[in-house]
C-alpha cells in the first residue's frame, strides 16, 4: 500500500486563523441543518463488530499516514477523510460527488481524499467480506489498484443493487490483482486485522453510520454527516480555501432540503 505520502510536519501541528476556526462553526451550521441521506444505525456501539474492549468515542480519528488509501495529494491543505460501506446507498451517493470534488480540487493539489473501511453489517451481511477484499486488493496492488477496485465496485451497479460477493477476484482482476494473490491475502486474514482496525477508529471518532467524513484542514477538525450533495461539498471547500488564501470567511451555500 503505497500512496506516496510524504508526511508534512506541520500538517497537524500549523496554527490555524482565527476566520477558519469561525469558518468550520459555519460548516457545522450548514450540515446540521442540511439533514441529508446516510445510512445510519440506532447507536454507536452496534454500528459494525467490535473489539472485545469497545473503545470509548473521543471524537477524534486516528491521524492520516502511509497506511491509508488517499487520491490526490497527501499533503493537501484539506483533507477529507471517509468512513464507508461498499453497499451504503448513500455511499455509492457520495462517492460520486467526491470523484466530482476531487475532477476540481484535487487536480491542483488543494483537497485529499482519504477512504477507510466502516462496513455495517447489521444492514449489509456481505460488506465485511467485501471491505476485507479491497483491504487486500491494496496490499497485493498497491494505492492504484485500491482506488481502482473501489471505483469498480461503486461505479459498476445501479443504485440499491447488492454487490456479488461471487464476482470480487474478478474486479480485483480488473483492478490488476491476480485472483490467486487475492485469495492468498485473504486466506492468510492479515486484513482482517487492519479492518477491525478500521472499525475500532470509526467507533471511537462516534461514526454511527456512513457515510461519515471529517474534513482537516491543519488541526482543526470538522465531521461532514451523511451524502452532502455536491453544492455543499464545494461550499465548504471554498470557503476554507478562501480562509487560507487570507480572504474573509464566508458560509457554505445553503444546502437543499432533505428529500
Amino acid at each position: 500500500m503505497e500512496p506516496n505520502f510524504t508526511p508534512n510536519n506541520n500538517q497537524n501541528s500549523v496554527v490555524i486563523p482565527i476566520a477558519i476556526v469561525a469558518g468550520f462553526g459555519l460548516i457545522a451550521l450548514a450540515i446540521y441543518f442540511s439533514g441529508l441521506g446516510g445510512t445510519r444505525v440506532a447507536t454507536a456501539p452496534t454500528a459494525a463488530p467490535q473489539p472485545a474492549t469497545a473503545p470509548q468515542a473521543t471524537g477524534q480519528i486516528r491521524p492520516v499516514d502511509e497506511t491509508d488509501f488517499i487520491k490526490g495529494n497527501p499533503n493537501a491543505p484539506i483533507l477529507i477523510v471517509e468512513y464507508s460501506d461498499y453497499e451504503c446507498v448513500f455511499c455509492k451517493q457520495f462517492h460520486e460527488t467526491m470523484h466530482r470534488i476531487m475532477s476540481e480540487y484535487g487536480i491542483n493539489g488543494n483537497v485529499a481524499w482519504v477512504y477507510r473501511q466502516f462496513p455495517i453489517t447489521q444492514l449489509h451481511p456481505n460488506s465485511e467480506r467485501i471491505s476485507e477484499t479491497a483491504l487486500c486488493v491494496g496490499e497485493v496492488g498497491g494505492n492504484e489498484a485500491f482506488w481502482k477496485f473501489t471505483d469498480n465496485l461503486f461505479f459498476g451497479r445501479e443504485a440499491g443493487e447488492r454487490i456479488d460477493v461471487a464476482q470480487l477476484p474478478v474486479y480485483a482482476e480488473v483492478a490488476g490483482v491476480p485472483r490467486a494473490e487475492l485469495l492468498s491475502c485473504l486466506d492468510s486474514g492479515r486484513q482482517r486485522t487492519v479492518l477491525e482496525a478500521s472499525i475500532a477508529d470509526g467507533i471511537q471518532a462516534g461514526v454511527q453510520g456512513t457515510p461519515q467524513s471529517f474534513i482537516i484542514v491543519g488541526n482543526q477538525m470538522e465531521a461532514i454527516n451523511g451524502a452532502q450533495p455536491y453544492a455543499v461539498m464545494k461550499g465548504i471547500i471554498d470557503s476554507l480555501l478562501a480562509q487560507l488564501a487570507g480572504g474573509a470567511a464566508t458560509p457554505p451555500p445553503a444546502p437543499a432540503s432533505p428529500q
